[in-house]
């Protein structure tokens, strides 16, 4: 399986003493995640099934918002997938990777900026198992989708 792991766009600020979870993508956030998405596309990114976050601004990007072992055993689930994409938040994204690659949540230190996509060849559902494909900060994508 191929795991694709985005993170979400640019959100709102939360208000202060406001809900975190319902912060909305912001217009320029929408638009540079659309041309990410082109550039995605461009890739032959087409994943079969996209779990996502349930806050707002992840599922406006369109992972799950949990613990990277619980994220993990939660893919197994999507297992006879051929492409599976995740959309969440920081730094659970980050830490899932490395658990994924290095097996602990602190095996490396990963930046996925807000849109940014990695690529995963996950052989098993083990810690240590995956291979990075690629890691795609937004602005290439942004350049790919043109």
């Amino acid at each position: 399986m191929i795991l694709y792991v985005v993170r979400h766009a640019i959100a709102e600020d939360a208000p202060a003493g406001g809900d975190d979870g319902a912060r909305k993508l912001t217009g320029p956030g929408r638009k540079k995640m659309k041309a990410a998405a082109a550039g995605l596309r461009a890739l032959g990114v087409a994943p079969a099934v996209v779990l996502t976050s349930p806050l707002v601004r992840a599922v406006e990007t369109a992972a799950i918002d949990v613990a990277p072992a619980d994220t993990l055993k939660g893919l197994r689930a999507f297992g006879r997938h051929e492409d599976v994409m995740i959309v969440g938040h920081e730094p659970n994204l980050s830490r899932t990777i490395a658990l994924l690659l290095f097996g602990a949540t602190d095996g490396a230190s990963i930046e996925l900026k807000k849109g940014a996509c990695a690529a995963l060849e996950l052989a098993a559902f083990e810690p240590g198992e995956a291979t990075l494909h690629w890691l795609l900060q937004p602005r290439l994508l942004r350049r790919l989708g043109r």
